[in-house]
């Protein structure tokens, strides 16, 4: 088993992703982690699988796994997650919106907590002074309507769910994503609402983050995720997850 494996989903992302792998190998070769990094290609149409490969020589384990179609973001990193061999299991988004070094602040802030975290999420909902380059004003409305939303739902005192930058144990990630069935955006609002009703303890911790012209969650997606978050909170309160069988 690896110490770390990083799983980036990545559809038609043939421009982004050179600044981010560049960063994740200039991260590793410091040879602090012994580690693996999976790009799952979401079924792109551009020369994303094209750029990654050409890129592989500057890691010692890289590899791509192919959706084959556009499957959604959720079915990407569940797919990473499951795949993955590493007793920490991070994900992180191809637009580099936080870079990978911040992996260091959150494990510092798990080596801290009286209850070892099996999952620890990055969060931009305080110390606004992280904060590269901010979102619109419509933007921020949408998600901080979306997060109260998601609280009262199903993730109470989780202040910001839907960041890019996730760390799972091993044992978590296998439990939590072979449970997951959410495919689009609610898959991070799915995931952990799964960890914290397996008995995990989830800690959220500040991250810088930037936010990206091209983002690919429009404000129509806003009412996807509303949609999806009722039906995992349906689905938590039947116990359609077999939340009590040994997964």
């Amino acid at each position: 088993m690896r110490d770390l494996s990083i799983i980036v989903p990545a559809y038609n992302e043939a421009q982004r992703i050179p600044a981010t792998l560049e960063s994740i190998a200039d991260y590793l070769n410091s040879g602090r982690w012994d580690a693996e990094v999976i790009i799952v290609d979401d079924g792109s149409t551009d020369e994303t699988v094209r750029v990654v490969e050409d890129m592989a020589i500057r890691f010692d384990r890289l590899r791509v796994i192919r959706n084959g179609f556009n499957g959604g973001k959720g079915r990407a990193v569940r797919l990473g997650m499951l795949t993955a061999t590493g007793a920490q299991r991070l994900f992180l988004d191809a637009d580099n919106s936080t870079d990978v070094s911040e992996l260091d602040r959150l494990m510092a802030a798990a080596a801290n907590e009286p209850i070892e975290p099996a999952v620890v999420i990055g969060s931009i909902a305080h110390h606004r002074e992280l904060i590269g380059r901010p979102q619109s004003v419509l933007r921020r409305f949408l998600g901080r309507t979306g997060n109260r939303v998601i609280q009262r739902a199903v993730l109470p005192g989780i202040e910001d769910s839907q960041r890019g930058f996730k760390v799972f144990t091993g044992d978590a990630a296998e439990r939590v994503f072979s449970r997951c069935r959410v495919d689009g955006w609610a898959f991070d609002v799915e995931a952990l609402a799964i960890a914290r009703a397996l008995g995990y303890h989830v800690l959220e911790v500040p991250i810088s983050w930037s936010h990206c012209d091209d983002s690919r969650v429009r404000p129509g997606s806003y009412l996807e995720t509303f949609g999806d978050v009722m039906r995992i909170r349906h689905d938590l309160r039947s116990d359609r997850y077999s939340l009590d069988s040994p997964n």
